[in-house]
C-alpha cells in the first residue's frame, strides 16, 4: 500500500474513533438535561459531527458527513449506549473513561481537521483554525443546542482550546517545515492529548480579564442603587426628559378610594383552660368544690348516721 493511501487509512479510523467519542459526550449532555432519545442522538450528531462538518463546509468539499454511512451510524451508536446504560454513568471508572476518549478525540481533530485543510491548499493559519474549529466545534454546537455555556470558552474549566491549539499549530509548523507524515503527524496528537490530560491532572485553567483577576477593579464593584418607589404625583424627573415640560388643559387625576368603612375587632381571646363560672347565691343547701364548681346536693340528709 503507498504512503498516501495508508495515511488515508488511518487518518479515516482516526477521524472515526474522534467521532464516536465526541459523540458519547454529547450523549452524557443529553441525558443530564433528561432528553429523550432523540434529544441524545441530535446532541450526538452534533458533537461529533459538527466539528468535521464546519470544517469541509469552509473548505468547500461535500461535508463527509453526509458522505460516508459510518460517519453518520457512530454518534447514532454512541447514543444508544448512553442513553439506554444511564444507570451505569455513575460511576467513576466509566466517567474516567469517557474522559479519556474526549481527550483523544480532540487531539485527533485538531491533527486531522489541520491536515485536510492543508491538503487543500489552505494556508498554516487558515488551516490551524480550521483545525481547532473541527476540534472544538462540535463540543461547542452541541453546548448551544442544550442551551448550556460552552466549556470550551469558560475560564474555570480545564484546558480545552489550548490542546487543540497545540496540536493544530505542531501539524502547521511540520507541514513548513516539510517534516509532516505519519509519524510526526501522531506525535503532535500525542503532545495534545497529553497537554489536555496535564489539564485535567493539575487543574490548570485559562486566563481570566483583568477586571475580573482584580478584586479592587471596577466592573464588580458598581454599587446598585436602591430607591424608594415613587410617589404618585411626585414621579422624579430624569435628567435627559428635563427639558420636555408641558401644561396639560385637564387637572390631574387623583385617586379615589372609598371606604372601607369600621375595621372590626378581632374576638378576645378565650384562655385555657377556662375559669370557674362565678360566684353566685346559691341555696344552703348546695356546696361548692375546692375549684369553684358546684358539688351535688344531699337531697336525703336524714339517711345519713
Amino acid at each position: 500500500m503507498a504512503n498516501g493511501e495508508l495515511w488515508q487509512t488511518i487518518q479515516y479510523f482516526m477521524d472515526w474513533i474522534g467521532i464516536f467519542a465526541f459523540a458519547l459526550s454529547g450523549a452524557l449532555l443529553a441525558v443530564s438535561k433528561d432528553f429523550n432519545v432523540f434529544g441524545a442522538i441530535l446532541l450526538a450528531e452534533a458533537a461529533g459531527l459538527g466539528g468535521g462538518v464546519f470544517r469541509d463546509l469552509v473548505i468547500g468539499v461535500p461535508p463527509v458527513a453526509f458522505t460516508d454511512v459510518g460517519y453518520y451510524l457512530a454518534p447514532v451508536a454512541a447514543a444508544l449506549i448512553v442513553f439506554f446504560t444511564a444507570r451505569a454513568h455513575r460511576g467513576e471508572a466509566l466517567f474516567r473513561a469517557y474522559v479519556l476518549l474526549d481527550a483523544a478525540a480532540l487531539a485527533l481533530f485538531s491533527v486531522t481537521g489541520t491536515t485536510k485543510a492543508l491538503g487543500h491548499d489552505l494556508n498554516v493559519l487558515a488551516a490551524t483554525t480550521l483545525g481547532v474549529g473541527s476540534a472544538v466545534g462540535g463540543g461547542i454546537l452541541a453546548s448551544v443546542i442544550a442551551n448550556e455555556p460552552p466549556a470550551a470558552l469558560r475560564w474555570n474549566r480545564d484546558l480545552y482550546v489550548l490542546p487543540a491549539l497545540v496540536g493544530a499549530g505542531a501539524v502547521a509548523v511540520l507541514h513548513a517545515t516539510g517534516w509532516l507524515n505519519v509519524v510526526t503527524a501522531s506525535s503532535a496528537s500525542v503532545i495534545a492529548f497529553t497537554l489536555r490530560l496535564m489539564g485535567l491532572r493539575y487543574r490548570w485553567h485559562t486566563l481570566r480579564a483583568y477586571v475580573w483577576r482584580n478584586p479592587f477593579a471596577g466592573m464588580r464593584q458598581v454599587p446598585v442603587l436602591q430607591e424608594s418607589p415613587p410617589v404618585l404625583g411626585n414621579w422624579p424627573a430624569h435628567e435627559d426628559h428635563a427639558t420636555l415640560q408641558f401644561n396639560s388643559p385637564f387637572a390631574p387625576a387623583q385617586p379615589q378610594f372609598s371606604d372601607p368603612g369600621p375595621v372590626p375587632k378581632p374576638p378576645t381571646a378565650v384562655p385555657f383552660p377556662a375559669p370557674p363560672p362565678p360566684v353566685q347565691s346559691w341555696p344552703p343547701a348546695l356546696h361548692t368544690t375546692p375549684d369553684g364548681w358546684p358539688a351535688a346536693r344531699d337531697t336525703h340528709p336524714e339517711t345519713r348516721s
